[in-house]
C-alpha cells in the first residue's frame, strides 16, 4: 500500500507539471483565436449539447449478480439525462426516494455479451490463472443472455435478461451510457480541456507511448487515474500474482478485488492533486492574460521565429518520411474512415425523416396541427432513444485499419467509431427557425385534402442535414487522419530530431516561456508538413462526391452563407405558389425592381434545389460549361424535384417515444440543444465531450458542467443554465 502510494504520487508530480506548462500555451491559444476571431462558422443545424435535462432516458428491470451473495436480484434501473446506470432493489423503492443500491458511471467499460469472453479476458489480466476445464468458472449465468460491464482496472458488473430481444435493447441502452460517460472533457472547455489533453499526450510521449491511447475515457479525474494505473498495474501484478493463494478463479476473484481496491485510491489522489493544481493555475491566469493582452504581437512574432528556425531544421527530414511512409497511405485510411462513417450518418437522416413522415400522418389522423407541439417535442428526443439510434451507431462496427492499425500504431479504432457516433447524435437535421419559409411551413394550417407538412420544408432540411454533415464529417476526417499520423511521424522522427530540440529554447524570451514551448512549436511544424496532404486528400474525396461529401466551394460553404435570401423581405411563398400552378403571381422582370427581386428568388431556389440523383452533376457550379438554370421562377418545377427525393420509404406511423416503461410510468425526455464551437487546435485529440456527475440520493440532481455558449448570434431554441451542485459517483 505505502508501495502503491509513493508511485501514485511520483506519476501525478510528474504529470501536473505538463499540465502547468500546457496550461499557459492553452491560455495563449485561446486568447489568440478569440482576438483573431478565426473561430469556424456557426452551422445552421442545431447542435444537441445538453442532454435531456431532468428527465429519463431509459427505465426497465433486469437481473444483477451480488457481489456479498453470490446470488441474482432483479433491479428496477434507469438511466437520467446524465446516463449514469442508477440501480434500485425495486421500482417502489425508486418511487418512495429511497436511496439506489448502485450508481455506475460507465466511462471506460467494455460489454460483453457472453460469459467465455469474460472468462478469457479475466484469464489473460493475471498469467496463470486459467482455470482448468470441468472447473467451476467464476462466473455461472443463469440465463443464455447475459451482459458484463468490464473494466480493466475498476470492479465488475454482472446483468443478465431472460431473453436475446431484451439482452439486445439493453446492450443498446448501456452502449450508450458508456458513449456518453467516456465523453468526459467539456468541448466548450477552451483552456483546461485542451491543456489537459495536451499534458496526457506529451506526458505519454516522454514515456515513449505515441498512438491513440483507449483509455482516454472519463473526466480529468478518471483519465488521470487509468494514466497512473497503466504503469501501476503491471508493477502490482508482477508484485502481487505470485502471492495470491487458492484455486485459480479463487485468484481471479482475489486479483478483481485488489485491483479496484487500488484503482479507487489512485482515483482519490489524484483528484486532490489534480483540484490543487488546477486551482493553482487558475489563480494566475489573471496575470497571465494581463501579460498576454499586452504583449500579445510580441509573443506572435518570438513564436514565429522559432517556428522558422525548428522549420528549417526539421522539415527535409520530415517531408521524406511523408512522402515515404504517410502519404501512401491516406487514401486507404481515408476510404476506410468513410465508408461506415457515411453510412452511419444516412441512416440518421433516413431514420429522422421517417418519424418526420410518420409525424406528418399522425398530425393529419390524429387532431391536425393541435398536435404539431406534440409530435415536435417527440422528434426533438429521437436522438437520445438509444434503440431507434441503434441502428445508426451500428455502422460504424464495421471500421476497420486492417494492415494500417499496425504500421500506425493504432492500439484500437474505437476512438473514432465513438467520436463518430458522438457526431452523429449531435447533428439535428432540424433547422433553426428564424427563416421565414421554414417556420411558416410547420405552422401553416393544411390546405384541403392535402399534406400537412409541403415537400419544401422537408427538402430544405434534407439537404441541409446533407450540407451541414458534410462539413462535420470532413472535419471528423481531418481530425482522424492527424491522429493517426501526427504520433507515427514523432516516432520516427524521434531518434534523430529530439534531442536537439533543448537548444532552441534559448530562442525564447524568458517573459514568454509560459506561452510558447519548444516541443508545442516543433509539434505545430510536424504537422504543417503532413497538413497539405491530408486537405488534398479529403478535398478529391468531395471533388468524386464519395459518400455524399460536399465540395466548399459550392454555393452552401459549410452551412450556406446565402440561406439568409430565404428569410428576406419577400420570401418564396411555396403554399400560394404552389396552389397557383400557373404561376400567374410571379412579377415579370420588366423592372429593376422586379430583376433584382427575380434574382434573389432564383438564388434562394439555387438554396433549395441542391437535393439531386447521386449519380448527377454537383449543381450550380461556377463553370462555363454550366448554363444558367432554366425558369427560375418555375415553382413547381422545383418541387417536382423536390419530391423526387422525398418519397417516403416509412414504416406504419410509429408510437410514442418508448423508454422501457409502460406509459406515465416514468418522464419522457426532453432535448435542450445548444450551439456549439469545435476546439480550435489540430492537434488536440479527439476528445470525449463530456463528464457526468450523478448525485446518488435520487436521479434527478443537477448535471455539472454541460453548458456551452455559442458564437453564434444566432439564438438557439432554448437555454439551458444548470448549476454544478451535482456530486461525482465514480463506481
Amino acid at each position: 500500500h505505502g508501495d502503491s502510494l509513493e508511485k501514485t504520487g511520483k506519476i501525478l508530480t510528474e504529470f501536473l507539471q505538463f499540465y502547468e506548462d500546457q496550461y499557459g500555451v492553452a491560455l495563449f491559444n485561446s486568447m489568440r483565436h478569440e482576438i483573431e476571431g478565426t473561430g469556424l462558422p456557426q452551422a445552421q443545424l442545431l447542435w444537441r449539447k445538453v442532454p435531456l435535462d431532468e428527465r429519463i432516458v431509459f427505465s426497465g428491470n433486469l437481473f444483477q449478480h451480488q457481489e456479498d451473495s453470490k446470488k441474482w436480484r432483479n433491479r428496477f434501473s434507469l438511466v437520467p439525462h446524465n446516463y449514469g446506470l442508477v440501480l434500485y432493489e425495486n421500482k417502489a423503492a425508486y418511487e418512495r426516494q429511497v436511496p439506489p443500491r448502485a450508481v455506475i458511471n460507465s466511462a471506460g467499460y467494455k460489454i460483453l455479451t457472453s460469459v467465455d469472453q469474460y472468462l478469457e479476458l479475466i484469464g489473460n489480466s493475471l498469467p496463470g490463472t486459467t482455470a482448468k476445464s470441468g472447473s467451476a468458472p467464476i462466473l455461472k449465468c443463469p440465463t443464455q443472455f447475459p451482459l458484463i460491464l468490464w473494466h480493466p482496472y475498476a470492479r465488475h458488473y454482472y446483468f443478465c435478461m431472460m431473453t436475446e430481444a431484451e439482452q439486445d435493447k439493453w446492450q443498446a441502452v448501456l452502449q450508450d451510457c458508456i458513449r456518453h460517460c467516456n465523453n468526459g472533457i467539456p468541448e466548450d472547455s477552451k483552456v483546461e480541456g485542451p491543456a489537459f489533453t495536451d499534458a496526457i499526450r506529451m506526458y505519454r510521449q516522454s514515456k515513449e507511448l505515441y498512438g491513440t491511447w483507449e483509455m482516454l475515457c472519463g473526466n480529468e479525474v478518471q483519465i488521470l487515474s487509468n494514466l497512473v494505473m497503466e504503469e501501476l498495474g503491471p508493477e502490482l501484478k508482477a508484485e502481487l500474482g505470485p502471492r495470491l493463494k487458492g484455486k485459480p478463479q479463487e485468484r481471479q476473484r482475489q486479483w478483481i478485488q485488489i485491483s479496484d481496491a487500488v484503482y479507487r485510491m489512485v482515483y482519490e489522489q489524484a483528484k486532490a492533486r489534480f483540484e490543487e493544481v488546477l486551482s493553482k493555475v487558475q489563480q494566475v491566469q489573471p496575470a497571465m492574460q494581463a501579460v498576454i493582452r499586452t504583449d500579445m504581437d510580441q509573443i506572435i512574432t518570438s513564436k514565429e521565429h522559432l517556428a522558422s528556425k525548428i522549420r528549417a531544421f526539421i522539415l527535409p527530414k520530415a517531408e521524406v518520411c511523408v512522402r515515404n511512409h504517410v502519404q501512401p497511405y491516406i487514401p486507404s485510411i481515408l476510404e476506410a474512415l468513410m465508408v461506415p462513417t457515411s453510412q452511419g450518418f444516412t441512416e440518421v437522416r433516413d431514420v429522422f425523416f421517417k418519424e418526420v413522415t410518420d409525424m406528418n400522418l399522425n398530425v393529419i389522423n390524429e387532431g391536425g396541427i393541435d398536435k404539431l407541439g406534440e409530435y415536435m417535442e417527440k422528434l426533438s428526443r429521437l436522438a437520445y432513444h438509444p434503440l431507434k439510434m441503434q441502428s445508426c451507431y451500428e455502422k460504424m462496427e464495421s471500421l476497420r485499419l486492417d494492415g494500417l492499425q499496425q504500421r500506425f500504431d493504432v492500439s484500437s479504432t474505437s476512438v473514432f467509431k465513438q467520436r463518430a457516433q458522438i457526431h452523429m447524435r449531435e447533428v439535428d437535421p432540424r433547422l433553426r427557425p428564424p427563416p421565414h419559409t421554414l417556420s411558416t411551413a410547420f405552422h401553416r394550417p393544411p390546405r384541403p385534402g392535402g399534406p400537412f407538412c409541403s415537400v419544401p420544408c422537408h427538402a430544405i432540411a434534407t439537404l441541409k442535414y446533407d450540407y451541414d454533415s458534410s462539413s462535420v464529417r470532413k472535419r471528423f476526417f481531418r481530425e482522424a487522419l492527424l491522429q493517426v499520423s501526427i504520433p507515427f511521424l514523432l516516432k520516427k522522427l524521434a531518434p534523430t530530431c529530439k534531442s536537439e530540440l533543448p537548444r532552441f529554447q534559448e530562442l525564447i524570451f524568458e517573459d514568454f516561456a509560459r506561452f510558447i514551448l519548444v516541443e508545442n512549436t516543433y509539434e505545430e511544424v510536424v504537422l504543417q508538413t503532413v497538413m497539405k496532404d491530408i486537405l488534398q486528400a479529403v478535398k478529391e474525396a468531395a471533388v468524386q462526391r464519395k459518400h455524399n461529401l460536399y465540395r466548399d466551394s459550392m454555393v452552401m460553404h459549410n452551412s450556406d452563407p446565402n440561406l439568409h435570401l430565404l428569410a428576406e423581405g419577400a420570401p418564396i411563398d411555396w403554399g400560394e405558389e404552389y396552389s397557383n400552378s400557373g404561376g400567374g403571381g410571379s412579377p415579370s422582370p420588366s423592372t429593376p425592381e422586379a430583376a433584382t427581386l427575380s434574382e434573389k428568388r432564383r438564388r434562394a431556389k439555387q438554396v433549395v434545389s441542391v437535393v439531386q440523383d447521386e449519380e448527377a452533376g454537383l449543381p450550380f457550379e461556377a463553370s462555363p460549361e454550366s448554363p444558367p438554370p432554366a425558369s427560375p421562377d418555375s415553382v413547381t418545377e422545383i418541387q417536382g424535384l423536390l419530391a423526387q427525393g422525398l418519397r417516403p420509404e416509412s414504416p406504419p406511423p410509429a408510437g410514442p417515444l418508448l423508454n422501457g416503461a409502460p406509459t406515465g410510468e416514468s418522464p419522457q425526455p426532453k432535448a435542450a440543444p445548444e450551439a456549439s464551437s469545435p476546439p480550435a487546435s489540430p492537434l488536440q485529440h479527439l476528445l470525449p465531450g463530456k463528464a457526468v456527475d450523478l448525485g446518488p440520493p435520487k436521479p434527478s440532481d443537477q448535471e455539472t458542467g454541460e453548458q456551452v455558449s455559442s458564437p453564434s448570434s444566432h439564438p438557439a431554441l432554448h437555454t439551458t443554465t444548470e448549476d454544478s451542485a451535482g456530486v461525482q459517483t465514480e463506481f
